[in-house]
């Protein structure tokens, strides 16, 4: 039989896989405490500098002194990142993106060679020892490097779990199990919002973050590798015990289960030797195209993303509160999204422009909204647009969750994981770009929205090229494509 069938036979949500596909979601709630955690434990608290005098060494003269007027523990408090050193904050978190952004290119590739379960456990340990590290860092230096580290790793295992996520299960359930992924993310930026007002001296926060991703790590000891990357690199024995495995710990009695020995398939589905991943993405026609549609969708998500966060949210408030509005403001885009991608009038390729497009028309009805004058927009027009930006987000939060959805059913197995790390990597530079955004308001109020706008629509518009995957047999290997 061949994988979607042999799938069908053990059971393609079985009890094995929702217990396996639990600990890939405690990764991602790990993962996103990692992700938010310079907001918290980089939180700068409102201070005056009072001017002391002092007589050392028989010499009068002035010295300043530090006085923080809120009772607050943060690496800005301990290591005084203040006024010439308080670009050090954003340089922590700008460290940990670029992390990410090698991660992805690194490590997904690394996955599509030498298997799933190798990068994945490794990675996941290496991200909780070098969170340790940024737990217990002496100096800023140490810490500024634990979190570059951090961020590497991050990066490729967020990627791989993903991957794993749908490998584990049959083709029909990938939609459900790649939203599943996102929104335990989306609820773990949630959790550790939670977790930072319970537990606010920031080395302590580090550590209890950083105890997710031990819990984690031994748990994803017993998962097994993914039977769809041992198929297409032709261990077909291997790839049939885990099978057998599964179907096990299903209660199916499966006691004759052979995979098809495609020698063709077999032989097509090792990379050729001088055509490492990534190349072969510029090299195979249809790939091509598909790559370059698909990093700018993935760049225009996260610019949109991003850029409305920073719109919509309010700087005033509990930090602890619009951490936790900034990940419980997705969760409604989840059920959204999964209701059209299954859909036989919507699908994949239309529902994810739609939703593109429709984030883009929100923030173009924000352009429509005048203001008040010198004294700003009116309070109402205020309520408007906050509202307008969060319809936006809401909409580019269901778009970006479907672009994972579609990007893995899009690229064949041997080299899903290639096709991933680089449409992550274009995300991380939108992600990068989105804060420089805001500041445009200095050409006209409108511009910032209006980037948004295009960005949306456009990427929206250019996704339509793009084929349609519901319901299409999973492409294993380049020739099937």
């Amino acid at each position: 039989m061949d994988l979607d069938e042999a799938f069908r036979t053990v059971g393609e949500f079985g009890l094995y896989q929702k217990q396996a596909l639990a600990i890939v979601v405690l990764a991602q709630v790990y993962m996103a405490s990692q992700s938010m955690l310079i907001v918290l434990v980089g939180f700068t608290p409102h201070y005056h500098v009072e001017q002391q005098q002092q007589v050392p060494s028989g010499a009068q003269g002035l010295v300043q002194k530090v006085v923080f007027t809120e009772d607050v523990d943060s690496i800005v408090t301990e290591w005084f990142l203040i006024k010439q050193q308080a670009y050090k904050v954003s340089l922590a978190g700008s460290l940990f993106f670029a992390g990410l952004l090698v991660g992805n290119v690194v490590l997904g590739p690394l996955s599509d060679k030498v298997g799933r379960r190798p990068v994945y456990l490794s990675g996941l340990f290496l991200e909780v020892v070098f969170g340790y590290v940024t737990a217990l860092a002496p100096s800023y230096e140490v810490f500024a490097v634990s979190r570059l580290l951090v961020g590497l790793m991050n990066g490729g295992i967020g990627v791989v779990s993903f991957v794993l996520s749908q490998e584990y299960v049959g083709k029909s359930y990938w939609a459900m199990t790649g939203t599943l992924t996102s929104l335990g993310f989306a609820v773990g930026i949630a959790l550790f919002a939670a977790l930072g007002y319970m537990i606010p001296p920031w080395r302590n926060l580090a550590m209890a973050a950083n105890s997710f991703g031990l819990l984690s790590f031994l748990l994803s000891v017993t998962l097994p590798e993914s039977p769809r990357w041992l198929y297409c690199q032709g261990q077909m024995e291997r790839a049939e015990q885990v099978l057998h495995h599964m179907a096990l710990r299903n209660g199916n009695a499966v006691t004759n289960l052979m995979l098809q020995r495609d020698a063709a398939a077999t032989k097509v589905s090792k990379p050729k030797r001088g055509q490492p991943g990534l190349l072969q993405l510029a090299l195979h026609p249809v790939l091509r195209i598909r790559t370059v549609v698909l990093m700018y969708v993935w760049y225009s998500c996260s610019l949109v993303y991003y850029g409305l966060t920073l719109g919509a949210g309010d700087s005033t408030g509990s930090r602890y509160v619009n951490v936790a509005m900034y990940g419980l403001v997705e969760v409604p885009a989840y059920p959204l999204c999964m209701y059209f991608i299954n859909k036989h009038w919507a699908g994949r390729r239309k529902s994810m422009s739609g939703f593109l497009c429709l984030s883009g028309s929100a923030c173009f009805c924000t352009v429509l909204i005048p203001a008040n004058g010198a004294c700003g927009q009116l309070s109402g027009s205020v309520l408007s647009v906050t509202l307008l930006a969060l319809v936006g987000k809401l909409m580019v939060s269901a778009a970006f969750n479907i672009a994972y959805i579609y990007t893995s059913e899009l690229y064949p197995t041997v080299i899903r994981n290639a096709g991933l790390g680089v449409c992550s990597m274009s995300c991380r530079v939108g992600g990068i770009i989105a804060p420089f955004v805001p500041s445009m308001r200095a050409v006209h109020s409108s511009v910032p929205f209006t980037v948004f706008c295009l960005s949306g629509l456009s990427a929206g518009c250019l996704g339509l090229l793009l084929p349609e995957t519901l319901d299409a047999a999973a492409a294993e290997t380049l020739d099937q494509l």
